[in-house]
């Protein structure tokens, strides 16, 4: 008789990867943030107008690499030098106040659904650790994958640690598969742009979700699912709020794409 190890007596753990922006949260969390972060007075006009309209681009069509790489850029440069500390009070203090509103009950519903299948769940996002920690609480994500920027002496350096885009996101499941028993050919993964074709690759079970032009013309060909959700709802209706230390679970963290524009929130709400 064979002894099994248990290594091979364990069996494989499914996940389903979702990605953030358009697909659980109704638009851009850039654009989302763009404006209340121009009225407090930490980007100017000319950048708020370069950054409406890079995110233009991408909600109508999906961006290409060349404007994802525009967009990293940018917003890279406006966060140098920025308080680590204060962004991440920023974004605990006015977690509800943004994503609220834009959160798909569609995709909570699916969240949910996993979850009660047993699988994990992975929000896989380029926003920022500050910004897609704490959502990934809200929505009782297992583990999160976003990017991170590195910091020195307590403020960003406008360097980036880890890109969570295109190849990166393949790579990150990748790594988690290998250290939390995933199997991927059993797992899902959801997104609407093309950029995140990488991901869905990985899985045996991929979705396009809201696509843009060109993933959903790879969805038909490939006999994906491609779902469509329409229905934002306050995430404070669906879920338990938060407990006092929401600002600690992004400790470790540090703000990338999309995170930065949480701060002109509280400065608004001061100005009001």
């Amino acid at each position: 008789m064979k002894v099994m190890n248990a290594k091979e007596a364990a069996p494989m753990r499914e996940a389903a990867f979702f990605d953030l922006d358009k697909t659980i949260i109704a638009k851009s969390s850039t654009l989302a943030f763009s404006k209340p972060f121009q009225a407090g007075g930490l980007i100017t006009r000319k950048a708020l107008l370069r950054s409406v309209y890079t995110q233009f681009v991408y909600v109508l069509g999906g961006a290409d690499h060349d404007q994802m790489e525009k967009m990293r850029q940018m917003l890279s440069e406006l966060v140098t030098g920025w308080d680590v500390a204060t962004v991440r009070e920023i974004v605990a203090d006015t977690l509800h106040n943004i994503v609220d509103p834009l959160v798909y009950d569609e995709a909570v519903q699916l969240i949910e659904q996993h979850h009660a299948e047993g699988r994990d769940v992975v929000i896989v996002s380029a926003s920022g650790t500050e910004v897609v920690e704490p959502i990934g609480e809200l929505l009782g994500a297992d583990h999160v994958v976003a990017t991170r920027m590195e910091e020195a002496d307590g403020r960003y350096t406008g360097q980036i640690g880890f890109y969570a885009y295109a190849e990166g996101k393949a790579e990150a499941i990748r790594d988690l598969a290998a250290t939390r028993g995933y199997d991927l050919s059993r797992s899902y993964a959801y997104s609407d742009s093309i950029t995140d074709l990488p991901m869905l690759d990985e899985v045996g079970h991929a979705y396009a979700v809201n696509p843009d032009k060109e993933l959903r013309r790879i969805a038909r060909e490939r006999g994906w699912p491609v779902l469509v959700f329409v229905k934002p709802v306050a995430l404070r209706t669906q879920l338990p709020a938060p407990g006092p230390t929401l600002a600690a679970i992004a400790v470790g963290g540090v703000v990338a794409i999309g995170g930065v524009l949480w701060a002109g929130a509280r400065a608004r709400r001061r100005a009001g």
